[in-house]
């Protein structure tokens, strides 16, 4: 059986050629975004990564297909589709088998984008452990990811709705490379400082490319985590996020929201409560990274 890839004309010649490309995940379009704004952030990261001289490969399920980069009909199909899929490792292949629509989360992303031979993923935030995990066991599958998929990922943090400290332990027994860029602090998605200190840093996208390609030299599996702190002027600082967080997650827990449902309930939920100032700074986030991201592909090592 022949690997079920589908590659837009503007990936598949930047694969041919050996120029630089992103992998983008669909998730954040399908459940992490509402109409038209999530088509519309689609378009503006893609177009920061051409100007910053790469290639941008939304990733996507169609068709019983991978689709390695998608076309404006497609993002805009997707962007209004109903019942679609957010697909992690374990449920990849059914959507694939049964000809669903289906969104890429983080590690459904690394999966495919190291399948078609991209070295460099940039999003919004991974996820992670979520709060109360010692009763519900609900640890997202992107950190396994990581620790198994030799793709690079620049994030925002992971989301500050998680258990940002026990996310970064996990993280470091799996032995994932967490790398914070220009500052000794790991930010937290919509804020720049965790109140956590990076395990790494670096000031250069060629020193995150060198590390990982180093890692493969030495046959260490996994790939590298950039937590990219969102620029300053788009930040929600700490003090004024965290009490917002901690009403959505009680709200969440008086209404039994759990597993798959609870990151896109959150987000609605403090969207709501800061006036639609969380997506402004989801945006730039998302921005910031693809730019990052860019210069990391198309390092010179």
């Amino acid at each position: 059986m022949t690997l079920p890839l589908t590659f837009s004309p503007e990936v598949a010649d930047a694969l041919a050629k050996g120029r630089p490309v992103v992998a983008l995940e669909s998730t954040i379009i399908t459940h992490g975004m509402p109409w038209p704004e999530n088509v519309e952030t689609a378009k503006l990261v893609e177009q920061d990564i051409r100007e910053a001289g790469a290639v941008p490969a939304t990733i996507a399920i169609m068709n019983g297909q991978i689709h390695i980069g998608l076309t404006d009909r497609q993002l805009k199909e997707l962007g209004q589709a109903k019942g679609v899929m957010k697909l992690s490792r374990a449920d990849l292949a059914f959507c694939l088998a049964s000809g669903r629509t289906g969104a890429t989360t983080v590690a459904a992303t690394m999966i495919c984008a190291h399948l078609a031979g991209i070295k460099v993923f940039a999003t919004g935030g991974i996820g992670g452990v979520h709060r109360g995990a010692e009763d519900s066991f609900d640890v997202s599958a992107d950190l396994h990811e990581l620790a198994k998929t030799p793709v690079i990922v620049v994030c925002a943090g992971a989301k500050a709705i998680l258990d940002v400290p026990k996310t970064l332990e996990v993280l470091e027994t799996l032995g994932v490379p967490v790398v914070a860029y220009g500052q000794d602090v790991f930010p937290a998605f919509w804020s720049r400082n965790s109140g956590l200190p990076a395990p790494l840093r670096a000031d250069t996208a060629a020193e995150i490319a060198k590390a990982q390609a180093l890692r493969e030299t030495l046959g260490l599996s996994g790939g590298t985590l950039v937590a990219n702190p969102v620029p300053l002027a788009d930040e929600i600082p700490r003090e004024k996020i965290v009490p917002v967080i901690e009403a959505a997650l009680a709200e969440a827990t008086n209404r039994k929201i759990a597993a798959k449902a609870v990151t896109p309930f959150l987000l609605q939920h403090i969207y709501e409560m800061t006036g639609g100032q969380s997506l402004v700074t989801n945006i730039a986030l998302v921005r910031n990274n693809a730019r990052l991201a860019a210069e990391i592909a198309g390092a010179k090592i």
